[in-house]
């Protein structure tokens, strides 16, 4: 069932500022920020004491770095470190006198390491499960004001494609040997276009035009909350000040828990590391998984209970009200008909109307049907004739060729009739090619 936005505005940041204020963070641990910067001072002796690969370098140089200003930037950020971690903690990828276990010390170390990667791996599972639910949420809270007719349905089964086609690039880069860096390079670009295709479908462009823009019944809250949400001053930029600073952190403790994991793997057999090294890193691992965990919880509940759409007396707005920017208009005299041809080129187009007549002091009606004319001339009744008020409705095609729309005022014989009406012929909503990537 569709939701009302009658009298809905969407959310805006002083409105969301007044929510944030019921729902402060928990500091970090003081001990993040000291741990941190533990680890990367043993980073920065090993670096002394060996010359840097090309891909430590490159890892510094991340770890040097501002992290961005984005929380679900980030959130992918600490995802892509957490599984390069777990790449090194694998037993195949440990030093070679780590695997044999050539000494008891290195027996508890490997355990060591092995308690490490199942904290690892369940904060993995629970940072995947979070970006997940959250956005089906987003997308729910969006169907949940859209019509619950075909647009809805191709909106969805155009989802449901995008995602297929995005998961099959993931797949072919992976069977490629393509690395995790790739991968999450490759992640975070499907996922600037999911927000491109948001954004298109707030301002009713690309492959939402036709869908969104010249049919009915789009609350145009919808639209404005849509293509407005993520923008740099937009309403999430609270989110952002609020609680991007304690997530920018966690981003750089992991940052430095893998750089000093790869530094240490690269000397490990040149220089003898201490266990209390190990342990310093241990105590990090399990100080940062359980802070993003918390972290995560917190905001899970925060976006749970985000409100999306206010009343617009809340938001110091006036109500908005129906735009009849699209319709048209015409005066059916009494006797008269009005008919409109639509010609399909494609099957699984959709013929959609949306009319209502303009009323003067005696509520009126008008006859209403939907033929179908083949190429040889020959009539098929697709809608039968009935007398509206007003009426919204669409049907799937089967056939290409022409559709008449008729409205019918033959039965009148003083009454003319004002009619305002938009109609169009929606054709099968495809997916974009995708695009290559940049080599």
């Amino acid at each position: 069932m569709t939701s009302s936005a009658e009298g809905l505005v969407p959310i805006t940041r002083a409105f969301l500022a007044r929510y944030y204020d019921t729902c402060p963070l928990p500091p970090l641990s003081e001990d993040v920020s000291r741990l941190t910067a533990e680890l990367r001072e043993l980073s920065d002796g090993l670096a002394r004491e060996s010359p840097l690969t090309s891909g430590e370098e490159l890892l510094v140089d991340e770890v040097d770095r501002q992290p961005a200003h984005k929380i679900d930037e980030n959130l992918w950020k600490n995802r892509e470190n957490i599984e390069e971690i777990l790449f090194l903690l694998e037993e195949s990828h440990r030093p070679r006198s780590l695997q044999e276990k050539a000494i008891p010390e290195h027996v508890d170390i490997a355990a060591t390491l092995g308690e490490l990667e199942v904290k690892l791996r369940s904060t993995l599972k629970t940072l995947e499960a979070f970006q997940q639910n959250n956005a089906d949420n987003v997308f729910n809270i969006v169907m949940t004001y859209m019509p619950q007719d075909f647009r809805g349905s191709l909106i969805r089964q155009q989802r449901e494609r995008s995602e297929r086609n995005r998961q099959a690039e993931v797949d072919a880069l992976v069977n490629s040997g393509g690395s995790i860096h790739d991968r999450y390079s490759l992640l975070w670009q499907q996922q600037m276009e999911r927000r491109r295709q948001l954004a298109q479908l707030g301002s009713a462009s690309g492959v939402y035009k036709t869908l969104v823009k010249y049919l009915v019944g789009v609350p145009q809250v919808l639209l404005d909350f849509i293509r407005q949400i993520n923008d740099d001053q937009g309403p999430m930029e609270e989110q952002r000040q609020r609680y991007g600073p304690s997530l920018y952190s966690l981003t750089k403790m992991v940052l430095n828990i893998r750089l000093y994991l790869l530094l240490t793997w690269g000397r490990f057999e040149e220089k003898k590391i201490q266990m209390d090294q190990i342990s310093l890193m241990q105590h990090a691992v399990d100080l940062y998984t359980h802070e993003f965990e918390t972290f995560i919880k917190f905001i899970s509940k925060v976006y749970a209970n985000s409100p999306f759409f206010i009343r617009a007396e809340d938001a110091g707005a006036t109500e908005s009200r129906k735009c009849y920017d699209h319709y048209k208009e015409t005066i059916i005299p009494p006797g008269k008909t009005h008919e409109i041809t639509l010609t399909v080129e494609s099957i699984n187009s959709y013929i959609a109307w949306d009319f209502s007549l303009i009323q003067g002091t005696l509520n009126q009606d008008i006859g209403f049907h939907v033929e179908y004319v083949n190429p040889s001339g020959d009539v098929t009744l697709i809608l039968p004739y009935r007398r509206y008020v007003s009426d919204q409705g669409n049907f799937c095609t089967i056939l290409a060729g022409s559709y008449k729309l008729k409205w019918d005022n033959s039965y009148s014989t003083f009454s003319k009739k004002s009619l305002r009406y938009k109609v169009d012929a929606v054709p099968p909503v495809v997916d974009t090619p995708p695009q290559d990537l940049p080599g």
